[in-house]
């Protein structure tokens, strides 16, 4: 049976993914349509070019992006699958070897020999657990979910998506791609903004420094796009 602990442990496991998995996502989507939207802006002279390539761009970038994260998610779970049969391996064929790395885990953690040997006997009487220890302890290995990769590539396809429309919207409703442009580079930088303020927020780094990082990548990527098509 178990305890909160391990409920609560899973639970931030399966959210950290996620997260993970839409920050991917929307951070691509966010950037690569609207720089796309950008240099054709600069280029074309009719919003129904910007439009046709911009959804077939995001189309095209969801089932890329999707696709990687479900192979990702594949290789995860078939290294973690590779290493938990090479450990039944080895607790059957070297079980002194893998013993005496149960102690120095429990070695670092200053218990004393005695306390060791009391707590190696007890690991090592059920191989399945043993394996589950030296999987987490020796290798920092956890169990990936089995719904990795389709969930994976399932948040991330749709996360490109909606961060790829963001940047398109204006041209739907207006004639001109330089209005188009104008109006889509004032929604698509404050949701840069938006976005990488709970991007940092997320993983720890200072909101509004890490907001404006990613307000100026995708300022970059677009501005570079329009210039280029403005020169060729």
């Amino acid at each position: 049976m178990h305890g909160p602990d391990h409920h609560l442990h899973e639970k931030h496991l399966k959210s950290s993914d996620f997260l993970t998995d839409v920050v991917i996502g929307m951070s691509d989507g966010l950037t690569v349509p609207f720089a796309l939207a950008a240099g054709l802006s600069g280029a074309v002279s009719s919003n129904d070019i910007v439009t046709t390539a911009g959804v077939a761009e995001i189309v095209a970038g969801s089932i890329a992006m999707g696709l990687g994260g479900y192979l990702a998610g594949m290789t995860e779970k078939e290294h973690y699958e590779a290493e938990l049969a090479r450990e039944y391996d080895e607790v059957e064929r070297v079980p002194e070897r893998e013993k005496e790395e149960i102690r120095e885990v429990f070695e670092d953690y200053g218990l004393s020999p005695e306390a060791q040997e009391i707590v190696v006997n007890c690991i090592a009487s059920d191989k399945d657990k043993w394996v589950d220890f030296m999987m987490r302890f020796e290798l920092g290995l956890e169990k990936p979910n089995p719904n990795r990769a389709r969930n994976s590539a399932l948040t991330i396809g749709i996360s490109y998506a909606l961060g790829g429309l963001i940047p398109l919207l204006p041209y739907f409703y207006l004639e001109h791609p330089e209005d188009g442009l104008m109006y889509s580079a004032a929604i698509t930088l404050f949701a840069l903004f938006v976005f990488g303020y709970f991007k940092s927020k997320i993983t720890g780094q200072q909101p509004i420094i890490g907001a404006l990082k990613v307000t100026s990548i995708g300022a970059a990527a677009a501005g570079a796009a329009f210039l280029v098509a403005k020169m060729f």
